[in-house]
This record gives C-alpha cells, sequence and structure tokens, in this order.
C-alpha cells in the first residue's frame, strides 16, 4: 500500500493505492483513515481470481489530525486475510497564501 502525500497541510486529499495479488479467496479490500477524531472508509469487492492488481482510493477534505491509514484484505464471508498500515499528518495550513 502506498498513501500520498505522508504529510499535508488540512484540509488534505489522500490517495491511497493498494497492489493485490490476483487469488479466488481474495473478495474486499477496505481502507480506512482515522485520527480518532475524524473517521473516513471505503470498501470494494474483488472478484478474486480475476480482479484488477491495483485500486485506487482517494479522501477528499481531511481536517487536521495524525491517521492511521490500513488496508485490510478480505476473503469469504469477510474473514481478514492480511492488513497494512501506514501513518499520515495532516496539519493546519496556518494561514498561509497559495
Amino acid at each position: 500500500m502506498a498513501v500520498s502525500p505522508s504529510f499535508a497541510f488540512a484540509p488534505a486529499n489522500l490517495v491511497v493505492r493498494t497492489i493485490v495479488e490476483a487469488h479466488e479467496n481474495n473478495r474486499a479490500i477496505e481502507i480506512v483513515a482515522d485520527s480518532g477524531e475524524f473517521y473516513r472508509s471505503s470498501e470494494i469487492q474483488l472478484e478474486g481470481d480475476r480482479a484488477p492488481r491495483t485500486s485506487m482510493f482517494e479522501f477528499r477534505d481531511l481536517p487536521r489530525g495524525t491517521y492511521e491509514v490500513h488496508a485490510t484484505l478480505k476473503g469469504p464471508g469477510g474473514a481478514e486475510i492480511a492488513q497494512v498500515r501506514r501513518s499520515v499528518d495532516v496539519v493546519d495550513g496556518g494561514g498561509l497564501d497559495q
């Protein structure tokens, strides 16, 4: 999983890219961005060994916070197959004009 950017000014847009090897047991992938004060998630269904290898997710307008971003690969019945985590800091813009 790659998360871009790893440091951003609020409100931030994060792009999460996952790469999953094709396998018949792959049923879904869930991406969560959680700062403890703000939570956003997205889940897509996978078509097992016919699923695309790469999936892209975008979370827009995230407020300030330190986010734990994690991807969970799910199998039959929603069972967790694998999980990976990254941390992202979103800080106040400080009123900077661009």
